[in-house]
């Protein structure tokens, strides 16, 4: 029964439950694009069905993942089936288990607030972006911002963080940023910005089809207007 409800996983020559950074990033990467195709659907079309089914099966895989042990996770277990030809990247357990409870506790308020009293609040949009938020980071950046609260709430050190963030060390040369990188960066966001203003009427027109293959008559009107 221990074996069944456990958090993290006993490897030989860690001190501490660790998972598989790696399965959990994809794991994260497919519940990112379930909730963004949700989230998208319910706030353009106003169909908020396909959310209410989201959100049951991220709370009950969060509900797997803290309470029972994250081995049977059917996100994790999808993560791993994907990961599987690739070298483990062990992760302490006790700040992931920090980290999901903060995911379980969102999904458990809007669990009540959109499918328990079918309403939806700013709360709700709120809440859907932070969750957005949190998995993007994870799958992208191998950056866990639940984990970033732990020290806040338990005085032990925080250990085996993804690509070692916890120790203290000096950036390597590949790792600095100089200030024409920083420069290029300002130039390209300054970029997206004149762009939008100079181009925003022709981004709001519907373009046409150019050689009349679709609709022949709606090409040409579309290209007279």
């Amino acid at each position: 029964m221990s074996s069944i409800f456990k958090f993290g996983e006993d490897v030989e020559g860690y001190n501490i439950p660790v998972l598989n950074e790696r399965e959990v990033r994809a794991a994260a990467g497919l519940l990112f694009v379930m909730m963004f195709v949700a989230i998208s659907t319910a706030a353009i079309k106003q169909d908020f069905s396909l959310l209410k089914y989201s959100i049951i099966i991220f709370l009950l895989d969060f509900i797997i993942r803290v309470f029972v042990n994250p081995k049977y996770s059917p996100t994790l277990i999808l993560g791993r089936l994907i990961v599987r030809n690739q070298v483990p990247e062990y992760v302490g357990a006790p700040q992931k288990k920090f980290a999901w409870a903060i995911g379980f506790s969102l999904g458990a308020i809007m669990f009540v607030h959109l499918i328990v009293v079918n309403a939806y609040s700013p709360i709700t949009g709120i809440i859907c972006f932070i969750c957005l938020v949190f998995l993007f980071f994870e799958t992208s950046f191998g950056i866990c911002l639940g984990c970033k609260f732990y020290p806040l709430f338990f005085k032990e050190k925080v250990q085996l963080c993804p690509g070692e963030v916890c120790d203290i060390k000096a950036k390597q040369e590949i790792q600095k940023t100089s200030a024409a990188q920083v420069v290029i960066v300002l130039v390209f966001v300054a970029y997206i910005f004149v762009s939008a203003f100079l181009f925003k009427d022709n981004f709001s027109k519907q373009p046409y089809d150019l050689f009349g293959i679709d609709n022949p008559e709606r090409s040409e009107l579309q290209k007279q207007n």
